[in-house]
């Protein structure tokens, strides 16, 4: 008996055993950093590996192929979420977009003023960027532990809101994390952008021919001093997202092979000409169903579990390793620390909740049904959890200072744990409308 699969349902339940994984990887690596393995941890992801020939070559530590390149694929994978909810999901229409993308917004703005409220004046102005962020997969994986205890509605306006704020995390890594240009790599990178703009312009649905070309975009824009991230973004926008066949087609299409093969039903797979029969049909079936599916879509379905269970945990393995020692733990009230602190853990549920409210308020969008303050409130908190591209934010703001990343990275451990806790103890003693 076949199932027909719930691309929501399934989502969510990625995202969330995405999350329990990057939990024991984190916890993990805090582990090895302060054990007698720590040197060889931190030596290990400090190694150089170059690929290219002479003349055009990138040499890398470990840690920065992680970094630069296997979070070019997160990026890739975050700029497909985004474009298939703003086609057919729920940014797709300005109705169900208003309010998380409201939401997001203020969830953006106000942990970045409460942060500067520490920093304005000091070395650690760059950091604003860090409580922005919000990390999905531990969000959801939260939001997926309170079970039927909080309305689907909620889980649905949480998605929307974090996939918003990857887009404006990609676009503050863009504009405000880019040091200096190379101008010439920068132009190759637009060329080869315009290429596949064109590409998929004349309905070229051949995903291998995007990833090829995807290749040297990323190595072009590495090059050119903006972040190779951005690159993974770049190819998504050009990945066609409609198919080459309707699904109408598709079904008037297998129906018509599946008539033909019902005059047969004794085809025998050890009869090589009855058996060739049979395994046509298949193929054909399976062309069929290719075909009624965008590139965009088959792209996203293969590359998820990837993303969730290799590349993500292995981005948290190679950058969560902090070294407790007295000194940095010492140093928790400094104003990078408390401007993370109360960017994620106070910033985040005020902004989301308020710039909610304003959208309510001016009838630019309503809450959806069961769902009320306290819920988005409760959400709000888990909007505060970062830790992945909180800590990617914090790498590129205090790439030449060392010990700043590290003060940071503990406040985002710190605050993410917190932003969490007040998160799920909140939306538990609301407990879902719908179960009343």
């Amino acid at each position: 008996m076949f199932e027909i699969v719930n691309p929501l349902n399934k989502f969510v339940k990625m995202e969330a055993f995405s999350g329990i994984m990057l939990i024991i990887v984190a916890v993990l690596a805090l582990i090895l950093s302060n054990s007698s393995y720590s040197e060889g941890y931190f030596a290990f992801f400090q190694k150089k590996f170059t690929i290219g020939t002479e003349g055009f070559e990138v040499s890398k530590s470990v840690l920065h192929w992680i970094n630069d390149g296997l979070m070019a694929v997160f990026f890739l994978l975050v700029g497909l979420e985004i474009k298939r909810e703003t086609q057919t999901g729920e940014l797709s229409t300005f109705k169900k977009a208003a309010l998380p993308a409201f939401a997001a917004v203020g969830g953006m703005l106000i942990p970045a003023f409460f942060y500067e409220i520490f920093n304005f004046f000091g070395e650690g102005w760059p950091g604003w960027g860090i409580p922005m962020a919000t990390d999905i997969a531990f969000a959801l994986g939260v939001l997926t532990l309170l079970g039927k205890r909080v309305p689907t509605a909620l889980k649905l306006f949480l998605t929307a809101l974090a996939i918003v704020d990857d887009v404006g995390a990609v676009l503050v890594i863009a504009i405000f994390y880019t040091s200096k240009i190379a101008v010439i790599p920068m132009l190759i990178a637009l060329a080869i952008f315009g290429v596949l703009l064109i590409l998929n312009y004349l309905k070229i649905f051949r995903v291998s021919v995007y990833l090829f070309l995807g290749f040297f975009l990323w190595l072009a824009v590495l090059k050119s001093g903006i972040h190779a991230t951005v690159a993974g973004v770049m190819l998504a926008i050009a990945i066609p997202g409609r198919s080459k066949n309707s699904v109408e087609e598709c079904v008037d299409s297998n129906q018509s092979v599946l008539d033909k093969l019902k005059d047969n039903t004794k085809i025998d797979p050890e009869d090589p000409k009855k058996g060739k029969k049979l395994v046509n049909a298949i193929f054909t079936i399976e062309d069929n169903c290719t075909h009624a599916v965008s590139p965009l879509l088959r792209l996203e379905h293969s590359m998820h579990s990837w993303v969730a269970f290799f590349v993500i945990p292995l981005f948290a393995f190679a950058n969560a390793g902090i070294v407790m020692n007295s000194s940095l733990l010492g140093d928790i009230g400094n104003p990078i620390a408390l401007g993370v602190l109360f960017g994620m853990v106070l910033g985040k549920p005020v902004g989301i909740a308020f710039f909610a409210w304003v959208a309510t308020k001016f009838k630019i969008a309503s809450l959806p049904e069961g769902v009320s303050w306290k819920h988005i409130i409760g959400v709000g908190f888990l909007g505060g959890i970062g830790f992945t591209m909180a800590i990617f934010i914090d790498n590129l703001a205090f790439a030449t200072d060392q010990y700043n990343i590290e003060i940071a990275k503990l406040a985002i451990l710190l605050g993410s744990v917190l932003a969490g806790i007040f998160g799920y103890v909140m939306l538990f003693r609301l407990g879902n409308p719908e179960n009343k």
